[in-house]
């Protein structure tokens, strides 16, 4: 009989622990401080670290918008063709092929359908089926790929 009291007063006490924690477990969290961990400087230092940059090349449909310094891009839209250019500046014009534009370090090689955008040594190419357009102060690009078409927007970056 003392063995079933001495289990007993186990369970009775350990229920009264748990309904205690449970009541009052807002007052027992467990807070765990930050640690700062230090990192000597590896032999040679920063200094030569120093490298070269490959110059970045590929295709990019893209690549005009990835250059803020050169234009900044204000809209675009995706969709069929004829909505696409229904979505073109107010009195855009057509910019025929050879042609060559520069915006600020950028240069922008317009051949046949497709074009090259050169920055430094960088050489992005834009692949074809694009198409430029001129408009008051904006430059259109309209890219056609099977599957939709796509008209990106830019303005001139203002320095």
């Amino acid at each position: 009989m003392g063995r079933y009291l001495l289990i007993s007063t186990v369970i009775v006490v350990g229920i009264a622990v748990l309904v205690a924690g449970w009541a009052n477990r807002d007052l027992i969290r467990v807070k765990i401080a930050s640690v700062y961990a230090r990192a000597h400087a590896k032999a040679g230092g920063a200094s030569s670290a120093q490298g070269t940059v490959a110059p970045l090349s590929g295709d990019a449909p893209w690549a005009l918008s990835a250059l803020p310094e050169c234009l900044m891009q204000i809209s675009e839209s995706s969709g069929s063709p004829d909505y696409v250019r229904a979505h073109l500046p107010a009195g855009a014009t057509a910019i025929l092929p050879p042609a060559v534009l520069a915006y600020a370090d950028c240069k922008i090689e317009i051949v046949a359908d497709e074009a090259y955008v050169v920055r430094g040594s960088d050489r992005l190419r834009i692949p074809p089926r694009a198409h430029f357009y001129r408009a008051k102060g904006l430059l259109a690009v309209i890219r056609e790929t099977p599957q939709k078409a796509q008209l990106r927007v830019y303005e001139p970056a203002q320095r």
